[in-house]
């Protein structure tokens, strides 16, 4: 039979090339996809770069809530009900090349197409647990800890492939603001990993796949490997809850 057969969909074609209610966009280092308060009217889907969100308190102060690496949406709270406002910006930390699918067209996707929304709705749980993960590091991780996490999920360690050990560059007061403590302590903590051997910290930081002992095994020298983590100042849960409502409320 040589009649025209329907071709199968393909998230990845719809993701990587241009059509209706989509377009391709480039966005440049410190450059913003959109800002907090802004209308929520589409999505990006980012296909290369790093980006973070940011949220701004009404007191003016500005914490970093993620970061975000290709292969991720970003602004999918503009299909959640009625359209309304931005609840964080997204500013590129590398140059950026994303996916601007506009609203309308990302709901219409979602449900003309299971491949699409079945792919949407893994992102979505995987960004759920990602968001139970970074608050059970808040609450009951030292600050230390959080700071090895935070790199590591920067160098991409445990997903698909080999790791980017050599992650963009950030700041000390990002990373203070992530992981909820000082940039004074992040710098006596940077300071300690390049000692040990777990990073190299020259401008910009290389990454050690040494540095899971921290996560995983607590094995810092001083610790030993048998040791567990006791109940300190930096790790009590109560003053970790207040740390983390600050954070998160702010």
């Amino acid at each position: 039979m040589n009649g025209a057969r329907e071709m199968k969909f393909d998230p990845a074609d719809f993701l990587t090339k241009v059509g209706l209610g989509r377009r391709l966009v480039q966005v440049k280092a410190k450059h913003a996809f959109f800002v907090q308060g802004a209308p929520a009217d589409c999505v990006f889907y980012l296909q290369s770069g790093r980006a973070k969100l940011t949220v701004v308190s009404k007191n003016g102060k500005e914490a970093t809530i993620t970061l975000l690496t290709a292969g991720e949406f970003v602004g999918e709270e503009s299909i959640a009900g009625a359209a309304g406002l931005r609840m964080a910006s997204a500013t590129a930390i590398t140059a950026c090349l994303a996916m601007k699918i506009e609203r309308d067209e990302m709901i219409r996707m979602l449900h003309a197409e299971h491949a699409f929304s079945d792919l949407f709705l893994k992102f979505l749980l995987q960004r759920s647990m990602r968001t139970q993960a970074d608050l059970i590091d808040q609450l009951f991780n030292s600050s230390e800890k959080r700071l090895a996490r935070i790199l590591l999920l920067m160098a991409e360690f445990g997903k698909v492939g080999e790791p980017e050990t050599l992650i963009p560059q950030i700041t000390q007061e990002t990373l203070a603001e992530m992981i909820g403590t000082t940039r004074s302590r992040v710098s006596f903590f940077m300071n300690r990993f390049r000692k040990l051997g777990f990073i190299e910290y020259n401008g910009r930081i290389r990454v050690h796949k040494s540095l899971l002992n921290v996560i995983l095994h607590d094995q810092l020298p001083e610790q030993g490997n048998a040791s567990r983590p006791t109940l300190t100042e930096e790790n009590e849960p109560v003053k970790s809850v207040r740390r983390a409502k600050k954070v998160l409320l702010s």
